[in-house]
């Protein structure tokens, strides 16, 4: 309990901060994402049944709990995974919880062990040299962990935590927590790693967003205006300028989902506290709405749950991280918008703030509606022209949105450091699952044991690497010759994205992955009228000034079922396919050379469903049936397959294919449905900007006519085919040829 003179102190201290409110700072606590008017309402809530009681009552046991441990702030020793760096994160989200727990429950036992671990932090921080497991030479060292980034993350949180428990201290321990903790740790972020804190990238929000939010709590308008505008305040760097450069005015993050979920908790978070102390800033207006823009994308970006895994991801993050629930709960506290409601039942976490006891209260009241995931082309750069990420869903009103078919289609920029070589890339889901696979980062985070956790060797000599991906590899180089800068100045042009009634198509193109070859790749996910899944049309055409060798993988999840040509194995003796840019890790399983016609290769994947991809051959492809694992003696590759089509010696290819899902296999059950393949006939054909491709499925036969013209205008045309005259109006039109 504190005494009377504690109280005394810390009124007449808060006294003190009210005075200088001509500063420009909200001195009343708590003032960042919670404010003490959330926090009235909030102690009414508590007392009424319904989520928010129920998650207060569970957070509160949690700390409980918690806190009849010994308390421990460790001095700093492991890397990622390590004894230390989990203390240190349990640390600061356990400051943040018990703050709030004692500003909603008023028992002051939990200010006093915030406060109590606060004053432990000071007495080490001061004396910490730069972290020991500090290894990366790129990376910017921290003190508490292994890299600034995270200690960063540490003052969001832990800056929170200070202004929930703010009005509980007195003036001593204000005086040490702030100048021995807070502002040491705030002016080594911001003074201390300038180039960091300048830079426009997620690092560089993090750090600007712990550093003014501390601002904001500690009355140093100073630190705020730098953390907005960076250290010269030249409006070149910080906040608002990363708010400008690494979102598309889509709300895209350059980085791609699984960096944009990460991000998100930053931006979102000082955006929330601009917004409760700096109103006039309309912080949630800039850029036409940006940041909420950008919580609506981050959703999109998902499927069944899963963020989609490209550039240097991990495939197990989803929409139930913490940082898209907060990002749900401010959007739906500022919009109302009753689909963030849907997106919130499924996350099923309920946040203690203003917001959230707004998201308690209308899912208690049955208010969500179905958020609608959509076919959608998000551009890619601060100006939206820098290609695109493109989602195509085959859903429709009454369907499971997270469960049809979709394709991931990848004709964007290059996403700085954490970009893959994997222009024009694309990935395929059904059921739920990842069935055309794109292999994302190869790492085991904050698994201390495989390389500290961190990103592995292979990360860069495969998961980077172009052959590692869904699209055209020249001569077995990596686009770019793998180089980041070349790749960031250069990306794709996307040539058209269109969604009807058909289906979705788009088109991409690019001349600078390698130099005298242009690659042009056109992806659609058609509706085939009686038929119960989508098909995913692949034309990917590649000319160049000279012949090389083209290769283009396909990654699949699951067993290799059967090919409808003979396969040469190598059954005694493997080889690796290549000896560098990734093909140095690809096991040599099998090869063939189907005739012409028609090739096909199916695979079953776990969620019970046939997959095959039917290709239009001309005699003069090679098939290569690869397993990871060559190369790599420390088995930190993922046991995964895939095949490569290959024509050598070519100026000009045109690689041809249509995803099929199809049958069951029910082992439960012991049955198994439709395990062939149901297509039967593959034609293409153009004529002036179009593409008529034939296919003949499940005793049906059908026209798919994709308009390949440059410009969106006039794009209504007639054609011919069979001597009949068809109409097309758009990009994209399936017709029934009822077997003629």
């Amino acid at each position: 309990m504190l005494n009377l003179t504690k109280k005394v102190a810390a009124i007449f201290l808060i006294a003190s901060v009210f005075a200088m409110s001509s500063l420009g700072v909200n001195a009343k606590h708590p003032n960042l994402v919670t404010t003490s008017e959330d926090v009235q309402l909030m102690r009414d809530a508590i007392n009424v049944e319904g989520r928010f009681a129920t998650t207060y009552k569970k957070l509160k046991a949690q700390v409980d709990a918690q806190m009849q441990q010994p308390m421990a702030v460790p001095v700093p020793k492991d890397g990622g995974g390590g004894y230390t760096h989990e203390r240190h994160k349990k640390n600061y989200q356990l400051m943040y919880n018990a703050g709030m727990i004692y500003q909603l429950s008023q028992d002051e036992k939990y200010a006093d062990f915030v406060t109590d671990m606060l004053l432990q932090y000071a007495n080490l921080y001061p004396n910490l040299p730069l972290h020991p497991a500090r290894k990366m030479k790129s990376q910017n060292p921290g003190k508490f962990f292994w890299q600034s980034l995270n200690e960063a993350v540490w003052l969001v949180y832990t800056i929170q935590a200070y202004d929930l428990v703010y009005n509980a201290l007195n003036a001593s321990e204000i005086k040490k927590i702030e100048q021995e903790l807070l502002k040491p740790v705030a002016l080594f972020l911001s003074e201390g790693q300038p180039s960091t804190f300048n830079k426009v990238h997620n690092h560089g929000t993090w750090a600007t967003a712990g550093v003014g939010m501390a601002g904001f709590v500690m009355n140093e308008p100073e630190w705020v205006e730098k953390a907005l505008y960076d250290l010269q305040k030249s409006g070149k760097g910080g906040f608002l300028k990363q708010i400008e450069q690494l979102f598309s005015p889509q709300g895209y993050y350059n980085e791609g989902p699984y960096y944009q979920r990460y991000a998100l908790f930053p931006f979102v978070t000082f955006a929330k506290a601009i917004e409760n102390n700096q109103p006039e800033r309309k912080i949630f207006e800039q850029r036409n709405g940006l940041l909420l823009k950008a919580i609506n994308t981050t959703i999109q970006l998902s499927y069944n749950g899963l963020f989609f895994p490209i550039n240097d991801a991990i495939k197990s993050k989803g929409i139930d991280t913490i940082e898209l629930v907060h990002g749900v709960t401010i959007a739906y506290g500022l919009t109302g918008n009753t689909g963030y409601l849907d997106i919130a039942q499924q996350q099923d976490q309920i946040i203690l703030s203003g917001d959230g006891l707004k998201v308690a209260k209308a899912l208690d009241k049955k208010l969500a509606t179905p958020y609608q995931f959509k076919s959608v082309a998000f551009g890619d750069g601060n100006d939206g022209k820098q290609g695109a990420l493109v989602i195509m869903r085959s859903v429709t009103e009454d369907s499971d949105f997270n469960s049809t078919q979709t394709v991931l289609y990848k004709p964007a920029a290059q996403g700085l450091g954490h970009g893959h070589f994997d222009k024009l890339t694309w990935q395929f889901y059904d059921a739920g699952n990842e069935i055309v696979s794109d292999y994302g980062a190869a790492r085991f985070l904050n698994v201390e044991a495989k390389f500290g956790g961190r990103y592995l060797p292979e990360n860069e000599t495969y998961a980077k690497q172009t052959v590692a991906h869904n699209t055209v590899v020249v001569d077995e180089t990596t686009h770019f010759n793998e180089n980041v800068e070349v790749g960031n100045a250069n990306y794709p042009t996307l040539n058209y994205f269109e969604t009807n009634n058909f289906g979705t198509v788009s088109s991409g193109k690019i001349s600078t992955a390698y130099e005298g070859v242009e690659l042009e790749r056109t992806l659609a996910l058609v509706n085939l009228p009686g038929l119960d899944n989508a098909v995913a049309l692949d034309l990917f055409n590649v000319t160049s000034d000279d012949k090389h060798q083209l290769d283009l993988p396909l990654h699949y999840h699951g067993q290799l079922i059967e090919t409808d040509f003979p396969l040469v194995g190598n059954t005694n003796s493997l080889k690796p396919v290549g000896a560098k840019n990734g093909y140095q890790h690809m096991w040599l399983k099998a090869q063939a050379t189907p005739e012409q016609g028609l090739a096909k290769v199916t695979w079953l994947n776990e969620n019970g469903r046939f997959y095959t991809q039917t290709s239009l051959v001309k005699g003069n492809e090679s098939f290569l049936f690869t397993q990871l694992g060559a190369n790599d003696p420390n088995f930190n590759l993922r046991n995964e397959h895939g095949f490569i089509r290959r024509v050598e010696n070519t100026k000009q290819h045109k690689f041809i294919s249509l995803l099929e899902p199809h049958g069951l296999y029910n082992p439960s059950k012991e049955f198994t449905l439709e395990a062939a393949s149901r297509v039967s006939g593959l034609a293409f054909t153009e004529q002036d900007q179009l593409a008529l491709i034939k296919i003949d499925i499940a005793e049906r036969s059908y026209l798919v006519v994709i308009n390949q013209a440059e410009t969106d205008q006039k794009l209504t045309t007639e054609f011919k085919y069979n001597n009949k005259t068809l109409s097309l109006n758009g990009r994209l039109a399936v017709y029934e040829l009822n077997n003629q």
